[in-house]
């Protein structure tokens, strides 16, 4: 039955989540090899309450691929506001010179990317966009989580109705989303992007699907 396969690769998607928090305490600072690249520069942008080692498959598949890889060590979880983050990724950005840059997130992390192109970066250093499970148009779970951090994620608020208002940018955006996503019912299809459904259920697993990677790898290089 539809109902009880969608229930038990949503837990086994939250087991995922929880298996990559813990080892992810083990791993503070992207390998020095990920600063070495002839292709784009890459910045990875993780989703709420997540270290950029959520991203660690996808950035070190780029790495492999000739993208040099960068990750915001400031972000540290992402529980500040989209614009905040945003602009302290920007200045990451600003400091190290890079230009040409695909940013790669999860979830929270495409809405950051998003502000990003619409608002900070002034200099036009961001390329691309590639997302992963973003709620470009919030979720409505939202509305019954008990916090700030994740109430913000209503389809009714001022940062996430703005960003879902500019479409200019939307050809600039790779969305790559499975079948069904407990967390974003309403799916991260995004009007005028490049949008990749896979036969694929959760909202974490899918960064460590084969597909999900190739996916990403293709999106970085322009080649979807």
């Amino acid at each position: 039955m539809l109902w009880l396969r969608r229930a038990v690769q949503t837990w086994a998607d939250y087991w995922y989540a929880g298996w990559w928090e813990f080892t992810s305490l083990f791993s503070r600072r992207p390998p020095a090899a990920w600063s070495r690249g002839e292709l784009a520069p890459v910045l990875l942008l993780p989703g709420v309450y997540e270290p950029w080692r959520f991203l660690r498959r996808a950035g070190r598949r780029l790495n492999a691929a000739g993208h040099p890889v960068h990750a915001v060590l400031a972000i540290r979880y992402n529980v500040d506001t989209i614009a905040d983050v945003a602009a302290l990724a920007q200045r990451y950005l600003e400091t190290h010179d890079l230009n040409a840059v695909v940013l790669v997130a999860h979830s929270k992390g495409g809405l950051v990317g998003k502000h990003m192109m619409a608002v900070d970066d002034t200099h036009g250093r961001i390329d691309r966009l590639v997302a992963v499970a973003t709620p470009f148009s919030g979720s409505s779970m939202a509305r019954f989580m008990p916090v700030r951090t994740l109430r913000a994620f209503m389809p009714t608020d001022v940062t996430i109705s703005s960003l879902a208002a500019n479409l200019a940018l939307n050809s600039r955006i790779t969305s790559i989303f499975g079948e069904f996503d407990p967390h974003i019912p309403g799916g991260s299809r995004l009007e005028g992007a490049t949008n990749i459904p896979l036969p694929i259920v959760g909202h974490f697993r899918l960064l460590v699907d084969e597909r999900v990677l190739r996916a990403i790898e293709n999106a970085a290089e322009g080649k979807n």
